[in-house]
């Protein structure tokens, strides 16, 4: 007879072969041995006894899961996959609507435009969109236990279809979320591009706040005050406080405006009070050479008067009219650029440097105004003595005009055009009407003188038309 291989001991083989095997040796009957086993039974404590019979629990693992069949735990692990790319899905998801929140509010802490909202209320439908596939999800997860002992096969299956359902849904939203996404390209860029303006923009604007804070202490140093220019940075400082507090409580687009104003006007007032000192300089220079100016134009006012006797002694009234009042004007103008002059000296001195110079520019066409008026007088005598002696100087030189606008309106052609040859025409017969006024005992000299130069301003003006439709460069 073939020896049994010895089995390994354990309390259950324990209590199945009873307490020794010498005594299992004497139960040589069925009867016997149940008899010798309720007496063995017997003789143990109760807490052995609840032990033993726990023991089938302890021999299987400890709190591992009964088995309940091949189907059974095929669909539990079919399901548990499903449950897993669920939650792949769900966690692709959540992480693409977080960056996809940050890219809209990059979007919308620069962008204000139609466009921009626009994709702030698409965002928010997929956001709801979101919230359902999300919760769909969720409440297939906590429907199934699938860590349960007695999870049936119907459940596992179950729980896989609704789970994968779920998944499903998922990855269609996910989808419309990355075609929206792909749709920002544009309005991010643009958002993006300004944030990467920003702070540069802002440390430009600072930057040039202290470089016009410094060019303000250096122009003080050097005796200039500089009052206006102070006015115009203090007015700066509540803007810097905007800047300092940032683009997140002001807006990104107005604090990149403000950085730029900011910036403009602090570099603005830097240029100038880098030139105060130059301008300074120049004021007191103009003030010297007008002041010597007005003092020549009244000396040369002075002698107005002799040309015009000699005009009114010598030639018609037509001739000189005109220029009666010049000896009055000018002396008057002269008289006012004087007290202009001592008025822009006033604000020199007390450095209000506008009111310097535009007093300056007062008093500067005033003697330009006079310079004028007096030279006309010596100048109409001029002009008048050499018509007198000779005429036919000017005559010559208006027909020679004439004449060379003539030969360009023929070049070229057989007939000259109408529009051309008309006005030629009419200066002709215009010259011919201005000679017959020197005829007489008093000749109207300067009426003489302005319509021969107004004759060449008609041919000129021909000349100019003919030369720009012909594409020919003036001389």
């Amino acid at each position: 007879m073939t020896a049994t291989p010895a089995q390994p001991y354990s309390p259950l083989t324990r209590l199945r072969r009873g307490p020794t095997a010498a005594r299992a040796a004497h139960l040589d009957s069925p009867a016997r041995a149940t008899r010798a086993a309720l007496d063995t039974l017997t003789l143990m404590s109760l807490p052995l006894l609840i032990g033993v019979l726990t023991l089938p629990a302890a021999f299987a693992g400890g709190g591992t899961r009964r088995w309940f069949g091949g189907r059974a735990e095929s669909q539990r692990a079919e399901a548990q996959a499903a449950k897993d790319a669920a939650a792949a899905a769900f966690y692709e998801l959540d992480t693409a609507q977080r960056d996809l929140r940050i890219s809209i509010d990059t979007i919308t802490a620069v962008d204000d435009s139609p466009a921009a909202r626009r994709a702030v209320t698409d965002f928010e439908a997929l956001g709801r969109r979101i919230d359902e596939a999300s919760g769909r999800y969720i409440n297939a997860v906590d429907a199934h236990d699938l860590d349960r002992d007695d999870l049936e096969a119907a459940a596992a299956n179950r729980a896989r279809t609704e789970l994968t359902a779920a998944k499903d849904q998922l990855g269609q939203v996910k989808q419309e979320l990355d075609r929206f996404e792909s749709g920002l390209g544009p309005l991010l860029g643009k958002a993006e591009t300004q944030l990467a303006r920003l702070a540069p923009a802002v440390e430009r604007a600072r930057q040039a706040l202290l470089a016009a804070s410094n060019a303000l202490d250096a122009v003080r140093a050097s005796g200039l005050r500089a009052d206006a220019l102070a006015a115009r940075l203090a007015a700066l400082g509540p803007e810097l406080t905007k800047l300092n507090q940032g683009a997140g409580q002001h807006g990104v687009p107005q604090t990149l405006e403000r950085a730029t104003q900011v910036a403009r006007e602090a570099e603005a007032i830097r240029a100038e009070a880098e030139q105060l000192p130059e301008r300074a300089a120049e004021i007191d220079h103009r003030l010297v050479s007008l002041r010597t100016r007005a003092q020549a134009l009244t000396t040369r006012a002075g002698q107005v008067d002799p040309v015009l006797s000699e005009l009114r002694r010598r030639f018609s009234a037509a001739c000189w009219q005109d220029l009666q009042q010049v000896p009055q004007q000018a002396g008057e103008n002269v008289r006012q650029a004087e007290t202009k002059l001592k008025e822009a000296q006033a604000a020199r001195d007390a450095q209000r440097w506008p009111d310097a110079t535009s007093l300056l520019s007062t008093v500067r066409a005033l003697l330009n105004t006079t310079d004028e008026a007096v030279s006309a007088a010596g100048d109409r005598l001029r002009r008048l003595n050499a018509v007198q002696k000779d005429p036919q100087q000017e005559i010559d030189r208006t027909r020679f005009a004439i004449r060379d606008a003539q030969r360009l309106a023929m070049s070229g052609r057989s007939t000259p055009e109408p529009r051309h040859a008309r006005p030629l025409d009419d200066a002709v017969a215009r010259l011919d009407r201005a000679v017959t006024t020197l005829e007489g005992r008093h000749p109207d000299y300067w009426h003489f003188l302005t319509e021969t130069e107004a004759v060449r301003q008609s041919v000129a003006r021909v000349v100019g038309q003919i030369r720009e439709e012909r594409g020919t460069p003036g001389h």
